[in-house]
């Protein structure tokens, strides 16, 4: 998967905005003010993925190339190399995850207004 594809995804999820809150080239992606992605915009190797605490053991276990968040809280974040296994099916798969997990901790009026 090239970084046009993810962007391009992500960018189709209802409330979405990409921001670079922490520097020109970390690429992060938000629904309503909260993140759920983040990647490097010129390297993409990497994903940065939110994730449901068990569910992320599991991936982990299961994956070569699924990793504790790198420089997240390892608890809820893994990290996604691009440069594994993994299809591009299930990296687009395991982002919707990551973004309805987010929406999920939103507030009823707000997820309301994303249709969900």
């Amino acid at each position: 998967m090239d970084i046009e594809k993810f962007r391009e995804y992500c960018l189709s999820l209802p409330g979405v905005t990409e921001e670079f809150p922490f520097g020109e080239t970390t690429l992060v992606y938000k629904v309503m003010g909260k993140m759920f992605a983040l990647t490097d915009l010129e390297e993409f190797e990497s994903v940065n993925l939110k994730c449901d605490p068990d569910e992320a053991v599991e991936l982990r276990e299961r994956y070569e190339g699924v990793t504790p968040g790198y420089h997240m809280n390892k608890k809820h974040w893994n990290t996604v190399s691009m440069h594994s296994n993994i299809s591009n099916k299930l990296i687009l798969e395991w982002t919707k995850n990551s973004y309805d997990l987010v929406v999920k901790g939103l507030p009823k009026k707000v997820r309301e207004e994303l249709g969900q």
